[in-house]
């Protein structure tokens, strides 16, 4: 139980060391998200800062705020079931263009990908309100000129689109698959290669190889321990 003292303050349970509790005191303090190479440079001396880091987010899961990691940067964000607390609705909200919704799915899913390449997977050309209409939410931005002849703008999604979509990374999305059997689409009338391309593929790809060594490291740690066993 918290206990109260003389001087009105709340003293949580003591159960964090004091490295972590200085890594929490950095990130409350901190006016934007921080990576951990920015968080160490804080620090004089840390033993394993992604551990502190993973263990403060548990920590702090089942509070009014979490420790979240967006985009390889944490913060400390209101929990996102209390999230309409804080909200102040100030204007009436806008539903996106038909036009806006397929453009920003392609690029999330292509991205980095040129206006040329979004109007040839749309098979229609669309007007230029229509990205400045995602930039203004600040969901896409540009990322660079693709190097063919023109030089034409690339556009990639925003560490914005993530946070508002309470997503930690691209591959947080859903797969075509995911989406068919939910219900959401006829996956069968789609070409999945749409949903094959860019830094979502990337990194889908990344974390399909990293459980396929947790499933080698899981079956050699359980034939080690028969082995001992026997």
């Amino acid at each position: 139980m918290n206990k109260i003292s003389k001087n009105n303050i709340i003293n949580f349970p003591n159960d964090i060391s004091q490295e972590e509790k200085e890594i929490e005191a950095i990130l409350f303090a901190a006016e934007e998200p921080l990576d951990e190479e920015t968080i160490k440079l804080k620090l004089n001396k840390i033993k394993n800062l992604t551990k502190s880091l993973n263990k403060l987010k548990d920590h702090y899961s089942n509070r009014g705020i979490n420790l979240v990691c967006i985009s390889n940067k944490w913060s400390f964000r209101t929990s996102e079931n209390l999230s309409s607390l804080m909200t102040q609705q100030k204007s009436v909200q806008k539903k996106l263009s038909k036009a806006a919704i397929e453009t920003l799915s392609i690029i999330v899913y292509h991205q980095p990908v040129t206006r040329t390449e979004i109007e040839e997977i749309r098979g229609v050309a669309f007007g230029t309100n229509t990205l400045e209409i995602l930039m203004e939410l600040n969901w896409v931005k540009p990322a660079g000129r693709k190097d063919i002849p023109g030089r034409p703008l690339l556009y990639a999604t925003t560490d914005d689109f993530l946070s508002h979509f309470n997503l930690q990374k691209l591959s947080d999305l859903p797969t075509v698959e995911e989406l068919g059997s939910a219900g959401l689409i006829d996956s069968g009338n789609i070409d999945s290669s749409i949903f094959g391309t860019g830094t979502f593929f990337k990194e889908k790809q990344d974390e399909k190889k990293e459980d396929i060594y947790s499933n080698i490291d899981e079956m050699l740690s359980s034939t080690l321990d028969s082995e001992d066993k026997d």
